[in-house]
């Protein structure tokens, strides 16, 4: 796992949103184990005290789960699954939104769906 750190966001949900983008892309399927807190520190060159911050922010969330002895896992929740693709969806259409308000291009619902469908097509 690689992130690009941000100064302007804490590391330890940066991690977190990492490691959510990486269940969404099917790297870490349902019920599977998710790096140890060392073995991710040490991959990400961080405290492993950040690691298990961003782990128990994800625990609080539902999007893992801790088996005692074993480690942790990810959710083997379809639902919450879903809960969270469709909220990763919510934050970048919020975004996209900003971004176009932010430097003045109105909102052209049939000209966005064109363009998007047209990027869908080259993918």
């Amino acid at each position: 796992m690689r992130i690009n750190f941000d100064e302007s966001k804490p590391i330890y949900l940066q991690i977190a949103d990492a490691i959510k983008k990486a269940i969404v892309r099917g790297e870490y399927g349902m019920g599977n184990k998710v790096p140890s807190v060392r073995e991710l520190a040490i991959e990400l060159k961080v405290n492993p005290n950040t690691v298990q911050h961003a782990y128990q922010e994800l625990l609080r969330e539902g999007v893992i789960f801790t088996k005692r002895g074993q480690g942790n896992f990810v959710t083997e929740d379809p639902e919450k699954l879903r809960e969270l693709r469709e909220g990763m969806l919510n934050q970048l259409v919020d975004k996209f939104v900003d971004d176009l308000k932010g430097i003045g291009i109105p909102i052209e619902k049939e000209k966005i769906l064109k363009l998007l469908e047209e990027e869908n097509d080259r993918s």
